[in-house]
């Protein structure tokens, strides 16, 4: 399905011709009622006003980033995007499949407030090509490690084919609402949701780093382009996708903090007890530079034990005077 743009408006011109129409059956009227026209002009006069009627109702208003997709008869007619003011073939119809439907997006505005029921019947045909962001609602889907985990994703997209926006897919709406929710599942089961061993995520065959949590960014890109590959054939463009929200599901949610908590707590040990190595075998080498107090290697061992112990443990030292000898 190609795109047809109308682009003649004519919509001042035929104004033109509605006022002309206008005075014409006014000036007949005025005359056959003095009895300077014969009554036979009532049929030409009818003939103008049908004329009138007509035309009426095919006069089109648009703003800017508005579109109406017309068919005659049956057909496809043409497509007008630009603002302005038009006149088409009356006969002709503007379709919008999701006029009605509502989903959780910028553009879904409430027809009820527009001014007049004639703008309220073209509004819901018209089609919005303006950039709108679709947030569906939070999905649970189970990572690479058949964790399972809830994730929200914002997508920002536009019309940039109304003919096949309309005539391809039954809802271009709903279509991308769909499309959007599987490309989450397909992409999200790819990634860990924190950094995991022997997990690849790239295909390429090697194990990475990659994260649901840590590759936010990769992450929404992918999802992005796996969405575009299946609504273009909708004549859809998406401009950017983001995740909103991230997060274990709840029946889990507390296990996982626990071993988040465990996992810190182990490295926070081993940094403090590399640090305690590295300050006892300091202390030894700024004795043995002094050569001031000579240590055998069982005083050396009760040393380093007990600097261990100050050093790594979770409570302050008590210190014991000792008075007495060395040995």
């Amino acid at each position: 399905m190609q795109e047809k743009l109308i682009k003649r408006k004519l919509g001042g011109l035929m104004f033109l011709v509605e006022l002309a129409l206008v005075a014409i059956i006014i000036g007949i009227a005025i005359g056959v009622s003095s009895g300077m026209m014969s009554e036979g002009y009532y049929l030409v006069c009818s003939i103008l006003a049908i004329a009138f009627i007509l035309i009426l109702p095919g006069f089109k208003i648009l703003r800017p980033q508005e579109a109406l997709v017309f068919t005659l008869f049956g057909k496809y007619y043409g497509t007008i995007k630009n603002e302005g003011f038009y006149w088409v073939i009356p006969f002709v119809v503007a379709i919008n499949p999701a006029s009605n439907t509502k989903l959780k997006q910028s553009g879904d505005v409430d027809e009820l407030n527009l001014p007049n029921v004639e703008n309220m019947i073209a509004s819901r045909q018209k089609i919005s090509l303006k950039i709108l962001t679709l947030s569906n609602n939070r999905q649970k889907v189970n990572d690479c490690l058949g964790n399972p985990v809830e994730i929200g994703v914002a997508i920002i997209w536009r019309v940039v084919d109304t003919a096949k926006a309309v005539f391809v897919v039954d809802n271009y709406k709903q279509f991308l609402s769909l499309q959007s929710d599987t490309a989450v599942r397909n992409i999200v089961k790819i990634y860990p949701y924190d950094v995991a061993q022997n997990v690849d995520t790239t295909g390429d065959g090697i194990f990475d780093d990659g994260s649901l949590r840590g590759s936010t960014e990769i992450v929404a890109n992918r999802i992005k382009e796996e969405i575009q590959s299946k609504v273009e054939i909708a004549g859809l463009e998406i401009i950017d996708a983001r995740i909103t929200y991230l997060a274990y599901a709840p029946e889990i949610a507390a296990a996982m903090l626990q071993r988040q908590q465990a996992s810190a707590i182990i490295d926070a040990r081993k940094m403090i007890v590399d640090g305690a190595v590295g300050m006892v075998e300091l202390a030894l080498e700024k004795l043995k530079e002094n050569k001031e107090i000579v240590l055998d290697d069982e005083r050396k061992a009760a040393m380093v034990s007990n600097l261990l112990v100050v050093l790594c443990g979770n409570k302050d030292a008590q210190p014991i005077v000792n008075s007495g000898t060395l040995y």
